[in-house]
């Protein structure tokens, strides 16, 4: 309890449990505390019951939701060759790095995007 910066006693009342059932879990782990009471000792510890019993933590099917904006394009890459993927994984990790990095400070930075084009429809010679 040290590590969260509260005695037994004062852990015990924040979990909501006795604190000689508390010793008795802890001390050379004489009992497994029933589910309900372990469900409250990782709430005030701010960890799982899995993390309580095993040490491990799974992880939650919520910490895929933030990709499935980009489900339509996983589709399409999913049809694509080995050597087009290879292209597309470089670009898309050299435009990520540039944004991890922060906003640039090259006054010239887009300069190529931001060239003039030529009309779509334009004769050539």
């Amino acid at each position: 309890m040290e590590y969260i910066g509260l005695t037994r006693k004062e852990f015990a009342a924040k979990a909501g449990i006795r604190k000689r059932a508390l010793d008795a879990y802890l001390e050379a782990q004489q009992s497994m505390p029933p589910a309900d009471k372990a469900v409250r000792i990782a709430d005030a510890l701010g960890l799982s019951v899995e993390y309580l019993v095993t040490g491990r933590e799974r992880r939650k099917p919520q910490d895929l939701s933030r990709y499935l904006r980009f489900r339509d394009v996983l589709d399409d890459l999913s049809v694509l060759p080995e050597g087009p993927l290879q292209t597309i994984r470089v670009v898309i990790r050299t435009l990520a790095a540039g944004h991890r990095r922060g906003p640039k400070t090259d006054p010239n930075a887009g300069a190529v995007a931001d060239a003039p084009q030529p009309p779509p429809f334009s004769r050539r010679g």
